[in-house]
């Protein structure tokens, strides 16, 4: 389908030079220079209405060209926005696996200071640890 739309897009704009060149045609030449102007009656009229379906041709160039551009622009637009999506979610992840790094390595000191010297102090912020862990368990579920 994408090599129809190609050729369809390029359409306008050839149509616009033919027209052109058919309008200078019969504009600037008459039947002494190209016996086959004697074939068209009122080559002026003809060039007349030439002009106007080149000046049609142009303004559909135009509408195709503003809606490729605009296209274009949205894709860029959409691209741009998902790789700021992913940026995102990867700092999320990142931050996330650093929350849970310094979690485990509050647990671990705090098992450690508890099992090195089971004191009440060392048993309280072992216990303030684990519901720190139920919490962050709790949040993840």
């Amino acid at each position: 389908m994408t090599p129809w739309l190609n050729f369809l897009s390029l359409v306008p704009a050839t149509t616009v030079t033919v027209l052109l060149i058919s309008i200078a045609f019969l504009r600037f030449y008459n039947e002494q220079d190209f016996t086959l102007l004697g074939l068209i009656a009122n080559p002026r009229t003809w060039s007349n209405r030439l002009t106007v379906a080149a000046l049609v041709a142009a303004i559909i160039n135009f509408c195709i060209e503003w809606d490729g551009r605009n296209r274009e622009a949205n894709r860029l637009a959409e691209e741009a926005q998902r790789r700021l999506e992913e940026e995102q979610r990867r700092l999320e992840e990142e931050e996330q696996a650093s929350r849970r790094v310094a979690v485990e390595v509050e647990r671990d000191l705090a098992l450690l200071s508890y099992l090195a010297n089971p004191s009440k102090d060392n048993q309280r912020k072992l216990t303030q640890v684990l519901t720190l862990l139920n919490d962050y368990r709790d949040s993840l579920g």
